[in-house]
């Protein structure tokens, strides 16, 4: 089946493809996406498939499915309190750049470098396209890691601390984290480091990586969420989710280039 799809021009195919599955979404009885949300992971999903095909589409569907099914445990106890995220889930643009705006740029460097608009051997580093591969998994390794924490630290969280000063604060305030929330996310971001390693966008080492880079950056996030994101109005929960996927994505690049040398 993969073989005949390969044999047709990516782009058509993420046409056709997003086409029918973003169509099921929107008639879906538990609306996953807005109607703009719809559009833009519609733009996101062909541009994926075009520049990766189907292995790095596969990367970005678990984290739609994954991400949007943890968000949705404790709904009704995380509304009552007053965390939960708005709309009931359901995402729209700015949540569909902000979580893949890292891992769509790291996609696109590796169609130019297919497309030889940038000969490889411009490149300081060598085998630029498996350091891009490692980061756009990376990214949403990274942003998986920080929805299940949050999610399942807001739902199930027994107690929870402020990163910074190790004080306990309530469920859902920036920069919190939790036991059970920190278990979660490590978790997720194995698991999807994995399914990139299965359909061979990186390594086995390249699942440690991830691993790594999503717990840092998730940490980060949340010294951000604790110390900077009340006092700019710019810092918007989108903005920080790409700062956390890019940190997440240049973290695991930086480790795979020093540690293997």
């Amino acid at each position: 089946m993969f073989s005949f799809i390969s044999s047709v021009n990516p782009w058509l195919v993420g046409v056709g493809l997003n086409t029918i599955l973003l169509s099921l979404v929107w008639f879906a009885p538990k609306k996953l996406l807005t109607p703009a949300g719809v559009f833009h992971a519609w733009l996101l999903g062909i541009l994926i498939w075009g520049t990766l095909g189907w292995q790095g589409y596969v990367v970005v569907v678990f984290y739609f499915l994954v991400g949007s099914g943890v968000t949705r445990i404790g709904m009704a106890q995380k509304e009552a309190q007053g965390i939960a995220e708005k709309r009931s889930g359901a995402r729209g643009p700015e949540n569909v750049w902000g979580s893949a705006l890292t891992g769509a740029l790291c996609a696109m460097g590796i169609g130019i470098l297919n497309a030889g608009i940038l000969p490889h051997h411009q490149f300081p580093i060598t085998n630029p396209q498996s350091l891009l591969l490692l980061g756009y998994v990376a990214s949403f390794s990274t942003k998986l890691s920080d929805t299940c924490a949050s999610e399942v630290g807001k739902a199930y969280g027994k107690s929870t601390f402020l990163i910074t000063t190790l004080q306990p604060v309530p469920r859902g305030t920036e920069g919190a984290v939790s036991l059970e929330g920190t278990l979660a996310g490590v978790m997720a971001s194995i698991a999807i480091a994995i399914i990139g390693w299965g359909v061979g966008l990186i390594s086995p080492l390249g699942i440690v990586w991830c691993a790594l880079a999503a717990f840092i950056a998730t940490n980060l996030e949340s010294v951000i969420g604790a110390t900077l994101q009340s006092k700019y109005t710019w810092l918007t929960n989108e903005v920080v989710n790409i700062l956390n996927t890019l940190i997440g994505a240049i973290a695991a690049m930086l480790l795979a280039i020093f540690i293997r040398g």
